[in-house]
C-alpha cells in the first residue's frame, strides 16, 4: 500500500462506518444514555432511567427506518409494534416511579456516579441488543412478500404484549388496594407464573425477531442472540434474581408464600388443573 492509497482507504472506511445504519444507531444510543447518566448523576435521581430507555427504543426504530431508506410494510409494522411497546411500558414505569418516589434497584447506586454510569451503559447495550433484529430489518432495502413467519411472529408479539400489560395492571391495582398492604400477589396471571410480565416481554421480542427473519440472510440469523439476550438478562441478571431475593427476604417466613413458590412456575406459565 502506497502513501497515497492509505488516505483514500481511510476515507472509504470512514464513509462505510458512518454510512452504516447500525453504527449510527449504536452511537445515538450511547449518546442518549450517557447524556442521561450525566443528568441523573448530577441530580442523583433514577426517575427518568426507564423512560429514557423506552424512548430510545422508539427513536432508534424510527431513525433506522429513515436512515435505511426503505419503507416496506414489514418495516412499518415492526416499527409500529416497537413504538406501541415503548409507549405503554415507558408510561407505566414512569407513572410507577412517580408514585413510589424511588426505584429499589438504585438504592446503593444513585450516590455513586461510577456505578450509575455502568447502569446507564448497560441500558445502552440492552437497547441495542434487544432492538438489533428491528434495526437490521429497517436497514434492509430488499423486501420479501409477507408470509407465515410474519403473521406468526406478530401473533406471538400480540400475546406477549397482552400478557405484559395485563400482568402489570393486575399488580398495579393489587398494590393500590390498602387491604393488600404487605401482601404478595398470587391472583390473575400471577397465579400461573411468578413473573408473567417478563414472560410477555420475552414473547414480544421473540415474535419481532421471527418476523424480521423473513428477510435475513446468512450471518444475519445470528441476531437470534437478541431474544436470547432478553431472556438471559431477565432470567439471570437484572430481573428475576433481584425480585426473587427481595420476595424471599420479605415473605420467606410466610407459609402461604412458600406454598405459592412451590406450586407456581418461576417464569413459563403452566395451567393449574
Amino acid at each position: 500500500m502506497t502513501e497515497r492509497q492509505f488516505p483514500v482507504l481511510l476515507a472509504e472506511l470512514q464513509e462505510l462506518i458512518m454510512g452504516s445504519t447500525l453504527v449510527k444507531c449504536g452511537l445515538t444510543d450511547l449518546g442518549i444514555q450517557w447524556t442521561g447518566w450525566a443528568l441523573a448523576a448530577a441530580f442523583r435521581t433514577e426517575k427518568f432511567y426507564d423512560l429514557a430507555g423506552s424512548g430510545t427504543f422508539i427513536l432508534l426504530a424510527h431513525l433506522s427506518r429513515i436512515w435505511g431508506g426503505a419503507s416496506h410494510v414489514r418495516q412499518k409494522v415492526q416499527t409500529g409494534l416497537v413504538t406501541a411497546w415503548g409507549l405503554r411500558l415507558g408510561t407505566f414505569l414512569f407513572m410507577r416511579i412517580l408514585k413510589d418516589g424511588h426505584d429499589r434497584r438504585f438504592n446503593n447506586v444513585r450516590d455513586s456516579p461510577g456505578t450509575f454510569f455502568v447502569y446507564w451503559t448497560i441500558q445502552a447495550l440492552w437497547v441495542f441488543m434487544t432492538l438489533l433484529p428491528t434495526l437490521m430489518l429497517n436497514s434492509e432495502k430488499r423486501d420479501e412478500p409477507l408470509g407465515t413467519r410474519d403473521y406468526v411472529g406478530w401473533t406471538i408479539w400480540g400475546l406477549g404484549f397482552a400478557a405484559e400489560a395485563i400482568a402489570d395492571q393486575q399488580k398495579w391495582l393489587f398494590k393500590r388496594d390498602p387491604d393488600n398492604a404487605g401482601k404478595f400477589i398470587q391472583s390473575g396471571l400471577w397465579a400461573y407464573s411468578r413473573h408473567p410480565n417478563y414472560f410477555g416481554e420475552i414473547l414480544q421480542w421473540s415474535g419481532l425477531w421471527l418476523s424480521a427473519s423473513s428477510v435475513m440472510q446468512g450471518p444475519q440469523y445470528l441476531s437470534l442472540a437478541s431474544p436470547l439476550f432478553v431472556w438471559f438478562l431477565l432470567r439471570h441478571v437484572s430481573g428475576i434474581p433481584i425480585l426473587e431475593k427481595q420476595a424471599l427476604r420479605k415473605w420467606g417466613s410466610d407459609p402461604a408464600f412458600i406454598i405459592y413458590i412451590q406450586n407456581t412456575p418461576l417464569l413459563w406459565p403452566w395451567p393449574k388443573f
